[in-house]
């Protein structure tokens, strides 16, 4: 709590890097109901508008080098959850 917290995600993929490139991060409460996309990478970051991960979300992640981590500022406990990585590097998935 009250300190940065680093989502770590790392990838392989066959194919080669291009800007066709997803990054998608969605987040699901403890108490359940609805996943909810809070960030997604194509080409450049796109951290949610909207909701309890608003202005909270960076990009640290680095995909050329097979990282898609990001980093959530002032979390608190209800921010506890899950959180969910997708990577998708077209034709590989």
């Amino acid at each position: 709590v009250g300190e940065q917290v680093l989502l770590k995600c790392s990838f392989k993929s066959s194919s080669p890097i291009t800007e066709s490139l997803l990054v998608d991060w969605t987040y699901r409460p403890l108490s359940g109901g609805q996943m909810e996309t809070i960030f997604h990478y194509q080409s450049i970051p796109h951290p949610t508008t909207v909701g309890k991960f608003k202005d909270r979300i960076s990009w640290v992640g680095n995909v050329a080098n097979g990282d898609a981590s990001i980093a959530i500022q002032s979390p608190v406990l209800s921010d506890n959850g899950t959180f969910i990585c997708s990577v998708r590097n077209p034709p590989d998935v």
